[in-house]
């Protein structure tokens, strides 16, 4: 089934520059909204603390579940409505893990009762310490800084046949990571560091597959970061799943285009760099079309009709294939133009000094 007709032909890569502005605008909007907010909203996941989900048996105001909570010493306490108004249900928050033996649920159960006049129904108690919370946080990063390396050595392998340079690159980064770890560096700030001398070393060792796909891949995951921050949405394990799936997804998607990419040098080898990429990004954009369409339909059903749990894990994956999609186009296919730049660059270079 093709959506687009072969021989279509739009001019992708000259458009190049315009893609650049949209994605540095949107990097610099997430980055900003990161530190605005200090960070992502983390969940109990990754901060630790308590979480109530209560269900009343008819309308209440959040006022009076408060006044409940106070009188329990639970006053700081954060309440907001979970799902449909029509519910009448809430999520009870707070930073402190509480004890939540047997008496718990009764202990709250009551409290609330007396200040509403409703009947509540416990339906979820979930309880993090902090020293878990900021371990799975740690773990988190480490996955998502794990995904985009190993990545890249099979990008560089699949594409470049530079297996042996690749791995060796990547060791050297996992062997500094470790290093640097041991000596309590903040785990945030030795991921962007790893992540740039990745990139600085794809730069200089002319690996524009690893290159391309890994900027692509970084450009996804931040924008779907602040785009999440910037909505308020708490960031919790599954969305760090989601981060991960939205990984595979775009490498999947970038693979198929640098795939016909590589064919197509070979097959017009006279043809410039600059003509090949943008007949292989055409040649595929029916599949990219129809791959992202087709995902998106499921996402939204799940968005709009798979309940409160899994409506934050919907979203993100919405906003990553919407992105993803984007940056296979706009992003890691002109990066192998950029780079095939810098490479002339470097080549006149050592022409001139050994003249």
């Amino acid at each position: 089934m093709e959506i687009i007709k072969p021989g279509i032909n739009f001019d992708f890569i000259g458009r190049r520059y315009l893609g650049y502005g949209v994605s540095a605008l949107l990097l610099v909007a997430s980055l900003l909204t990161l530190v605005i907010n200090a960070g992502p909203n983390f969940g109990i996941d990754f901060v630790g603390g308590t979480i109530v989900q209560v269900q009343f048996d008819q309308s209440v105001e959040v006022a009076d579940v408060k006044t409940g909570l106070e009188q329990i010493d639970l006053g700081g306490s954060a309440v907001q409505r979970f799902g449909p108004a029509e519910h009448n249900e809430f999520l009870i928050r707070t930073n402190d893990p509480l004890s939540t033996g047997d008496d718990f649920s009764e202990h709250i159960s009551s409290a609330l009762s007396a200040s509403t006049n409703a009947n509540p129904e416990i339906r979820r108690v979930e309880m993090v310490g902090p020293q878990v919370g900021e371990t799975l946080r740690e773990k988190a990063l480490f996955a998502l800084f794990y995904a985009l390396l190993f990545i890249t050595i099979y990008i560089s392998g699949r594409f470049e046949m530079k297996w042996m340079l690749s791995a060796a690159t990547a060791g050297a980064l996992i062997g500094a990571v470790y290093v640097f770890s041991l000596f309590n560096v903040s785990i945030p700030f030795l991921i962007l560091v790893a992540l740039i001398v990745s990139l600085v070393l794809f730069y200089q060792l002319h690996l524009r597959f690893a290159m391309g796909a890994t900027v692509a891949l970084i450009h996804d995951v931040t924008i779907t970061v602040g785009v999440f921050t910037l909505l308020g949405k708490e960031f919790s394990l599954p969305i760090v799943a989601a981060l991960l799936t939205i990984i595979g997804y775009s490498l999947n998607d970038t693979i198929i285009v640098f795939d016909r990419i590589r064919e197509n040098f070979r097959r017009y080898n006279r043809s410039s760099l600059e003509d090949n990429i943008n007949r292989s990004i055409n040649e595929t954009l029916s599949r990219t079309i129809l791959t992202s369409s087709t995902t998106l339909m499921v996402l939204l059903c799940l968005f709009f009709l798979g309940g409160d749990i899994i409506h934050d894990f919907a979203l993100a994956m919405i906003i990553g294939v919407l992105i993803g999609t984007y940056s296979s186009v706009f992003v890691a296919s002109p990066m192998l133009l950029f780079m095939q730049g810098g490479a002339a660059s470097a080549q006149r270079t050592a022409s001139s000094e050994a003249a």
